[in-house]
């Protein structure tokens, strides 16, 4: 038997008009009742798809649909079949289908993708969907949100290829070779690495996509830090860290850099002094900028430099400015650069 509460908030979410409380009495459906009503809150949830009043909801709903609904649950697919019919629900409805009809549910998709009366962004999502459940690279190289593809991103032609094969599935991404270090730390700077490590693992556990990388400490190229090498003289501990720890798209958000900190790695640090010490229009290098300064991160283009004049016991000191004011005023940041790691580390 239904409780009887349950049955008077579905009909709250029925009759309710404003958004913001809509979207309270939703987060209270799904908070009271998804584990022990799953089935009714997704009968709540598939109706205001369907006919909700509130039309915006209705897409948005659709995610917490699809995490609700199991993998192979065939009841919910003539559901998700209709949502692809939506152009409004398209988008996750693609989803939803995957998950609940799977590689049957390739040809109803792939004819989203070559449909040209379909928005890039929705075709794009298709491609990105069917690449993540196949383990077929369609998406490689691209941006992690397919919103931000063009008509020439989509790879028609090889997804054609691969439907006259049958659709084998693929090989997937190999993830990023990691230091053994960082499951086993014993230095300072192995233990921070660590930490921070655990910290970026629990943003990829939540929203990974080994097609387009972020948030890893990975073993550096050798050419890369072959190349470093060459330019400067770095302190041993920073160096340590780019070699074992290399960022890829490491950003953190923290309410101590403003919009965030981008963290460089072995890969674009030489590239990342372009607009401070290195101006790419004419190919010369700024003046202005001190010789002894190599930016190892920046929050909203504000650099944060090591100073490789400083090199005390294997480290340096850390400097920072604001970017757009003229001239550059420098303050120390941290005195040294595994200080600095332990702040975005959250130690």
């Amino acid at each position: 038997m239904i409780d009887k509460n349950l049955d008077k908030l579905r009909q709250q979410i029925v009759d309710e008009t404003d958004g913001n409380k809509f979207h309270q009495l939703i987060q209270k459906l799904l908070k009271k009742y998804s584990e022990t009503d799953r089935e009714y809150v997704l009968g709540i949830l598939t109706e205001y798809a369907k006919n909700g009043q509130i039309l915006h909801w209705q897409n948005f709903l659709l995610t917490d649909i699809i995490k609700l609904v199991n993998e192979d649950e065939v009841y919910y697919i003539d559901f998700f079949k209709w949502c692809v019919t939506r152009p409004e629900l398209t988008y996750w409805g693609i989803d939803g289908l995957l998950k609940t009809n799977g590689k049957k549910s390739f040809s109803a998709l792939i004819e989203i993708l070559k449909n040209e009366s379909f928005k890039t962004s929705i075709r794009a999502k298709a491609i990105k969907s069917i690449s993540i459940f196949s383990k077929q690279p369609f998406n490689r190289e691209l941006p992690k949100d397919p919103g931000h593809w063009k008509v020439e991103d989509l790879r028609i032609v090889e997804v054609e290829i691969w439907q006259k094969n049958g659709y084998p599935s693929g090989q997937g991404y190999t993830e990023p070779q990691i230091h053994i270090s960082l499951e086993n730390p014993k230095t300072e700077l192995e233990k921070i690495a660590s930490k921070l490590n655990l910290k970026l693992e629990a943003k990829r556990i939540k929203n990974q996509d080994l097609s387009n990388l972020t948030n890893w400490l990975a073993i550096a190229n050798e050419t890369d830090i072959l190349n470093i090498t060459k330019k400067w003289k770095l302190p041993e501990n920073y160096l340590l860290f780019l070699k074992n720890y290399s960022p890829i798209q490491v950003f953190i958000d923290n309410k101590n850099y403003f919009e965030g900190l981008h963290l460089y790695g072995a890969s674009e640090l030489i590239k990342r002094q372009e607009g401070y010490s290195f101006n790419p229009v004419t190919n010369c290098k700024i003046d202005e900028w001190p010789t002894n300064f190599v930016v190892v991160a920046d929050a909203g283009a504000d650099p944060y430099c090591i100073d490789i004049h400083q090199i005390n016991e294997n480290d340096a000191p850390i400097y920072t400015s604001i970017h757009g004011s003229g001239d550059w005023k420098f303050e120390l940041y941290a005195d040294s650069f595994v200080t600095f790691l332990k702040e975005i580390a959250g130690k």
